[in-house]
């Protein structure tokens, strides 16, 4: 069986509607894809104070997602210029608890997007930066959309079609 296409949203509304035309544009591609919505899992925040009580009840399911995913795709809104408060924790749970942390990164093609009240360009360069010192092989193209600039589908669809090249 094909490693599946992970789509990670970070965000309801907006990205997700974002992260529901990638997953439509992967199966028609013929990929197996899943989507996973962080803000739907139950993880406790990630602090050092915090840590002894664990990630949460959704941790291993956040875990098995991304184990069995041969690549990601990341739906993500700006706050405030950085990373969403969701996916940052995700990463924080998953860089302290997860046994093979390295793995669920490395060499892992990623395909970033997001659909932003702002701008949306620092989010891009915001993951393209911690994704790339995690280990992965983030796309060059990226999808930027707003409330001026809809997603293009056939940027979409060109964005899945390259990752399903470096996923086989």
């Amino acid at each position: 069986m094909a490693p599946n296409l992970l789509i990670l949203v970070a965000s309801h509304n907006r990205n997700l509607q974002l992260a529901e035309s990638v997953l439509a544009a992967g199966a028609a591609a013929g990929l197996s894809t899943v989507l996973l919505d962080l803000t739907t899992l139950d993880l406790n925040l990630y602090t050092s104070r915090g840590e002894s009580n664990g990630p949460g009840a959704d941790f291993e399911q956040l875990h098995q997602a991304m184990a069995k995913a041969g690549g990601l795709w990341i739906c993500a809104p700006e706050y405030n210029g950085g990373i969403p408060p969701s996916l940052t924790n995700a990463i924080a749970w998953l860089s302290r608890c997860a046994e093979d942390f390295r793995s669920l990164f490395n060499g892992k093609p990623v395909a970033l997007s997001t659909h932003s009240g702002g701008g949306g360009q620092k989010i891009l360069s915001a993951m393209r930066l911690q994704l790339s010192h995690l280990g992965c092989t983030v796309l060059g193209r990226e999808l930027l959309s707003h409330s001026q600039k809809p997603a293009n589908p056939d940027t979409i669809t060109a964005m899945v079609a390259q990752m399903k090249h470096l996923m086989e």
